[in-house]
């Protein structure tokens, strides 16, 4: 039996980057996959990469913030594929500014994409873990809930909440079976980061990524399918005696500036 067979799991954020490589790669593993994300085209794109690799998919749009929506969703895949075992939850968004000059509206909605939604899926996919008897849950969280940039403090902020979060749904759940970690990935080459380059940099995007790939001591951007690794195996059987964990992937960031 692969990896995953017989496993059903919800992946947000799985219209782009690290979500889409979580979800085509846990159903290369055999799992199930219900994928979640704004963009019905571009969940259209994940699916069918899902069928390519032999896997199982359904398409859920849906707005992780919204209450509703989440609930939506996690009845969708539990009526498609019978339950939910494991969810990694990718979603997230981006906003640049410092404190006086950021839009209220910009720190609702990063806090309300990447913080409520965490809230909102525990509160509807554990229980469909618990029916089948435990499960597993893997937040990507950011080498920025230990780090600071000028300009990041919504973002910073909403991922130290996520990590706090975690934690904390680690030890409310464990006695039920279902296991919480997150992971804290460094700057990743994804659509989220060139759009942002896009915006911050319009005269030469490239240099502005290729910057952010040398903060790293290993001297590039993290690759999607390197962090969608560690969070399979955090969701995998083989990980069955880790529980609360946050780690970091992130080419050796947080480490050299702990040494600073």
């Amino acid at each position: 039996m692969t990896r995953f067979g017989g496993k059903v799991a919800l992946v947000t954020g799985g219209s782009s980057g690290v979500g889409r490589t979580i979800a085509v790669a846990l159903a290369a593993g055999g799992a199930a996959v219900g994928v979640v994300g704004r963009d019905a085209e571009a969940l259209a794109e994940t699916v069918a990469q899902v069928e390519a690799a032999g896997g199982r998919a359904t398409a859920i749009v849906a707005d992780v913030s919204d209450g509703a929506a989440v609930k939506r969703a996690v009845e969708e895949v539990v009526a498609a594929h019978g339950g939910i075992d494991l969810l990694a939850h990718a979603a997230a968004v981006l906003r640049l500014g410092a404190a006086p000059e950021l839009p209220e509206s910009d720190w609702d909605l990063v806090f309300d994409t990447n913080v409520k939604s965490c809230f909102l899926l525990a509160k509807h996919a554990v229980p469909a873990m618990r029916a089948r008897g435990g499960g597993a849950i893997v937040n990507v969280a950011s080498v920025y809930a230990h780090a600071a940039d000028p300009g990041g403090a919504a973002y910073a902020a909403s991922k130290a909440a996520v990590v706090a979060l975690s934690r904390t749904m680690a030890l409310d759940h464990v006695g039920e079976g279902v296991r919480v970690n997150c992971v804290l990935p460094g700057s990743m080459r994804t659509p989220m980061l060139e759009a942002v380059a896009r915006e911050h940099a319009p005269e030469d995007p490239g240099a502005m990524l290729a910057e952010a790939g040398r903060r790293h001591p290993l001297g590039r951007l993290i690759e999607p399918a390197e962090v969608a690794d560690l969070v399979l195996y955090l969701l995998s059987d083989a990980a069955t005696a880790i529980v609360g964990g946050a780690y970091t992937i992130d080419g050796g960031w947080l480490g050299q500036l702990a040494s600073a």
